[in-house]
């Protein structure tokens, strides 16, 4: 009697592929079946990643305020001026007439004006001693100087076209006080002002200029009328240049070549403001203050993600038990808690990207500070909240493969 034929071996069934769809299914479960816990983990992770937005959006708005106020103080501006000391006594000191023509070709420069000193007297009324003049200067000035000082009118206008050939004049906000001619009335004849010897109507006064006290303590004319009427000879004695910020050095360092080639000792050139220096260090300090605080949101968030995915496999082993006694295999375990932790933490990034634009917005309003809305620190907080559910849910995510499942069904 023969024996009977031996079962052919049965081949173990391969593992089933869960496609992407199933994965974030299964990972939501979590999430839906512990939503109290879920939302405390997911407000942890949002407030860290509002906090990176909020301390990158609010001082970046900040620093763009004090970019702006710096700015006005001059750290884009230079000023060169003829050297009195090195000429002889007596001697007028003075810029070649075509200075500024030259010195507009260099490359960096956006706008330079030229003024001139006409060494004449500034008086109220004839009855004022002429060596008495207050401490006044009376300088023929262009019409584009206004905006290379950032200078503003208080009251009336500055010279046009039309009244810089004529013989009127625009008060530096000193020179209005002691002149006594604070501020001018509209509907009234313009006052007059004595200079040399030939009357001046004031058709303007000036606010206080930070970068250019002379100019406050100054009376301005046009090129023309102080030319026809105080005996001025066109050469100029003093140059502001406004030049691109970055090469603020380089246009210093070119400066008394270009305006006086023959002589460049003959030029003075300020040196650029010491506000250009603090706003560099500032743009320096507050950009490692970024990196520093959003280093530890992310840290922060990412510690409450791994506590709560790893308080959710000791509660769930059971669950993880019955899973694998199924047939579910590691693989399949570790993508569906890394999947939670990585949906975990990208509600909190989202949630925590609202709330910290919200506030940010708010905050930049109040103090009326230029909105700087920080696209780097938005891209950088959704990214980081899935790096971080990523390294956040690895351990707790092989810890639930690697329990057995006899051991996981028996966990009370």
């Amino acid at each position: 009697m023969s024996a009977p034929p031996r079962p052919s071996a049965v081949p173990s069934p391969s593992p089933v592929r869960l496609p992407l769809s199933d994965v974030l299914l299964l990972g939501l479960i979590g999430i839906r079946t512990r939503r109290i816990r879920a939302a405390l983990s997911a407000l942890g992770i949002s407030i860290g990643i509002a906090t990176m937005i909020v301390v990158t959006g609010i001082p970046a708005s900040s620093q763009r305020a004090l970019e702006a106020e710096l700015t006005a103080l001059g750290t884009n501006r230079l000023k060169a001026v003829a050297d009195s000391s090195l000429t002889e006594p007596g001697e007028t000191v003075a810029i070649p007439k075509e200075a500024a023509a030259m010195v507009s070709r260099i490359g960096p420069v956006n706008a330079v004006t030229d003024v001139a000193n006409t060494h004449a007297t500034a008086r109220r009324s004839e009855r004022i001693d002429s060596q008495d003049a207050a401490g006044l200067l009376v300088l023929a000035a262009r019409r584009n100087l206004p905006e290379v000082l950032n200078a503003k009118v208080r009251s009336g206008s500055y010279l046009t076209a039309v009244t810089e050939r004529f013989p009127a004049a625009v008060l530096g906000s000193v020179a209005a006080a002691r002149l006594g001619h604070p501020d001018l009335v509209a509907g009234e004849p313009p006052p007059q002002v004595l200079l040399g010897n030939r009357w001046f109507s004031v058709v303007g006064i000036l606010r206080s200029i930070p970068l250019a006290p002379d100019i406050d303590r100054s009376v301005l004319v046009g090129w023309d009328a102080a030319r026809d009427n105080l005996g001025f000879d066109g050469r100029p004695t003093l140059l502001f240049v406004q030049a691109d910020e970055s090469a603020v050095e380089d246009v210093h360092a070119v400066l008394p070549e270009t305006i006086a080639p023959d002589n460049p000792g003959l030029v003075k050139v300020s040196r650029p403001s010491n506000a250009l220096a603090a706003k560099r260090s500032t743009q320096a300090n507050f950009s490692g203050l970024f990196v520093g605080l959003a280093g530890v949101a992310l840290l922060v968030g990412g510690i409450g993600v791994a506590n709560t995915m790893v308080i959710s496999v000791l509660d769930r082993r059971r669950e993880i038990g019955l899973r694998r006694a199924l047939g579910a295999s590691r693989g399949q375990i570790r993508s569906q808690f890394l999947a939670e932790s990585v949906a975990l933490s990208c509600l909190g990034g989202i949630a925590g990207v609202l709330i910290g634009v919200l506030a940010t917005v708010a905050y930049a309003a109040y103090r009326t500070w230029p909105l700087v809305f920080p696209l780097p620190a938005v891209g950088s907080g959704l990214g980081g909240a899935i790096l971080v559910g990523i390294l956040a849910g690895v351990y707790p995510a092989v810890r639930a493969s690697r329990l057995p499942p006899t051991e996981a069904l028996s966990a009370t």
